[in-house]
């Protein structure tokens, strides 16, 4: 339970990090006094923080391992785009990017006492895409900082770019599926059935189930993108950017 009193640190914290993201004059840490020290205190910053960007257009969710519990993060509506954008204005600095695989849900999946199972999960998605996370950061170096800090700052999250629906996506095995990251045409990374998570189709029941008293439920035309399976590619400005999963087509688009 999170008090009033302490209320107040979190909210100057979110104020801090949103203030060092709008001026891009990126800070180290949190102060010791207004640094999360809960999951529950670092999702409690998230939300003040998605606030600010008005309508949310969907969850970003993953695992670091296939054991792991999975932990997610709002994604604002307005950092929500199609391959084959440019992307103005001043707010990216970090310029990290993640190739991921994304689903669009079809049906509202709202909390019930009863859990959703996979299947009805499944069923209740319209659309599987390829998509590229933007991480974008309060932080002069998220990794150096207090892991709680890091993920209370939206866990890095700066855009969505999302590909092609793919058809007769539930016949790809992810756990084999390739993937390659390039930048300027040169490829960065390659990687195979690289997903974190393991079985990332473990990560939607959960979020449909265990994330649904903070979500209040899933709702038709969220974006849920799953994790990362590239890890953290810089790019600079100027970059065209290409996400490239062998069952989709190629995700694309440049920092202007």
């Amino acid at each position: 339970m999170i008090t009033a009193a302490r209320e107040k640190d979190l909210m100057s914290a979110a104020d801090l990090l949103l203030d060092a993201r709008r001026t891009c004059h990126p800070i180290v840490d949190l102060p010791i006094e207004l640094r999360p020290k809960t999951l529950e205190e670092a999702y409690f910053v998230q939300d003040r923080m998605s606030w600010a960007y008005e309508e949310n257009g969907g969850w970003k969710v993953g695992a670091p391992t296939a054991d792991a519990t999975p932990s997610f993060a709002p994604m604002p509506a307005a950092w929500i785009t199609c391959s084959g954008c440019d992307l103005r204005g001043v707010t990216h600095r970090y310029r990290g990017i993640e190739a991921e695989i994304a689903f669009k849900m079809g049906t509202d999946l709202p909390p019930r006492d009863t859990p959703y199972t996979r299947e009805e999960v499944i069923a209740a998605i319209a659309s599987m895409h390829p998509a590229i996370e933007i991480l974008e950061t309060a932080l002069l170096d998220p990794a150096q900082a207090t892991k709680l800090t890091a993920t209370a700052d939206m866990a890095v999250h700066g855009g969505f770019v999302y590909g092609e629906a793919v058809p007769n996506w539930h016949n790809i095995d992810f756990s084999t599926e390739s993937v390659s990251v390039s930048i300027d045409g040169a490829v960065r990374v390659e990687r195979r059935g690289s997903n974190t998570a393991g079985d990332l189709m473990r990560l939607l029941p959960w979020l449909a189930n265990e994330g649904a008293s903070r979500t209040e439920g899933l709702k038709k035309g969220d974006w849920i993108t799953t994790g990362s399976w590239t890890g953290n590619t810089p790019a600079n400005a100027g970059s065209v950017v290409e996400a490239r999963f062998a069952s989709c087509k190629p995700v694309i688009f440049r920092f202007a």
